[in-house]
């Protein structure tokens, strides 16, 4: 899947000193290999001129669930795997388009989806996943109908939790998706808007269970990230040593000095609760479903804003289900509400990098990164409707390889 190629005549984002420099970029063997002005291309390497645009790292959405071909997730599950994995690599095409050339999965993705793309099976972002999503019966990840009985066995289907209880039952739980590659261990501590048996501020599972998973993920040299909402449950997380943090809409005060004194990450997803409250039930959102969304929807806008103030680290997600993808670069536009347009890239790049473990690898076009590029019509900077709407990408590049045409896209122009 690798290639080489000269970016020519761009204006190239340096995303950690915010600034501009006019030059070339050129991969080689599907890597920068060097920035610079006037660069001439080995032999038979294809040039690309990016004149008047702008070219920033690949873009990175860390929580994404590359399996949820609808806003149904309870439905996902019982639909055949085959179906799934066919809406899966379409959704991947679609965030690959959107500019984002690794994803990090947080819930359904698993070794398979991970490996057809490493073998240019599939069209789409790098993924990184972490396999099913741990819970306990009735809890987040527990995707069951209320009427059912029987707990579905964890690899049966193409869910995106399993159920586990206890301390060593989640240790087993965690061992087993770690055995199947996965690059952290999901926990789900509250409840949420996409289960049906329980309530947005409800905590889930005990101290013990969830250093029980933390234990599983560091012994294996990865790390636990928890789907939480309310304060009570993030904190108890940050207490037993998680390192991210999902969502995080109604932290308080003790929250951010937690965030600050683990120096964990924050994730959060404003896009999709606008989504689901306009058009969810549209794609499948159960109506019980629905009716939870305004209890996460007005505080997530504060939260990132406290937290950014505080300098907590916080990396981009999106969450989106089903056919409301296509909002995916609208995150955007709703963190710049709150924070500057080039934190809001950083959270995209950089900060994603260093949470999934990869700095110096992706988030940035120094030499010896992957080449992933984005070229932009216009200056996300001073407009960062450039980000926002795909439709000004000119032209996505990854591991060398132009993957996204200009054809459809249009722009502000």
């Amino acid at each position: 899947m690798t290639s080489s190629l000269l970016v020519r005549n761009a204006q190239v984002l340096d995303v950690e000193k915010g600034t501009y420099v006019e030059a070339d970029v050129l991969c080689v063997d599907g890597r920068v290999a060097e920035v610079g002005p006037g660069l001439r291309p080995p032999a038979g390497v294809p040039v690309h001129d990016a004149r008047g645009a702008h070219v920033l790292p690949g873009l990175v959405d860390c929580h994404v669930h590359v399996v949820a071909v609808t806003g149904n997730l309870t439905e996902v599950a019982g639909l055949p795997p085959s179906y799934v994995t066919a809406g899966a690599v379409q959704r991947m095409g679609t965030m690959l388009d959107h500019g984002f050339t690794t994803v990090r999965d947080t819930g359904g993705g698993d070794y398979g989806l991970a490996r057809a793309w490493a073998r240019g099976l599939v069209r789409g972002p790098r993924l990184v996943y972490g396999g099913k999503g741990l819970s306990q019966t009735g809890g987040h990840g527990d995707k069951r109908p209320v009427e059912a009985n029987e707990i579905v066995p964890p690899h049966c289907c193409s869910g995106t939790g399993r159920v586990a209880d206890g301390v060593d039952e989640v240790r087993r739980a965690a061992r087993e998706e770690l055995r199947r590659g996965a690059h952290h261990i999901k926990v789900h501590v509250s409840g949420g808007v996409s289960s049906l048996g329980d309530r947005i501020d409800s905590t889930q599972y005990s101290r013990e269970e969830i250093r029980a998973a933390v234990e599983e993920a560091e012994a294996a040299g990865r790390y636990v990230t928890v789907h939480a909402y309310p304060a009570a449950a993030i904190n108890r997380a940050l207490e037993a040593g998680v390192r991210c943090v999902e969502h995080g809409n109604l932290l308080d005060d003790t929250t951010v000095d937690l965030f600050l004194e683990r120096d964990a990450f924050l994730v959060p997803t404003l896009v999709t609760y606008s989504a689901l409250k306009d058009e969810g039930r549209e794609h499948g959102l159960p109506q019980e479903s629905w009716e939870k969304v305004d209890e996460v929807l007005t505080g997530g806008l504060g939260a990132l804003d406290r937290a950014a103030a505080a300098g907590v680290r916080i990396a981009f997600g999106t969450d989106l289900l089903g056919g409301m993808l296509r909002h995916q670069n609208a995150e955007f536009r709703i963190r710049a509400e709150v924070q500057r347009p080039i934190d809001v890239i950083r959270s995209a790049t950089t900060t994603a990098a260093e949470l999934l473990g990869m700095v110096g690898e992706i988030g940035t076009l120094a030499p010896g990164a992957h080449a992933d590029l984005v070229v932009l019509e216009g200056d996300p900077l001073a407009d960062i409707e450039m980000l926002a709407d795909p439709r000004n990408i000119r032209t996505v590049v990854q591991a060398g390889r132009p993957v996204r045409a200009a054809a459809g896209a249009g722009g502000r122009r």
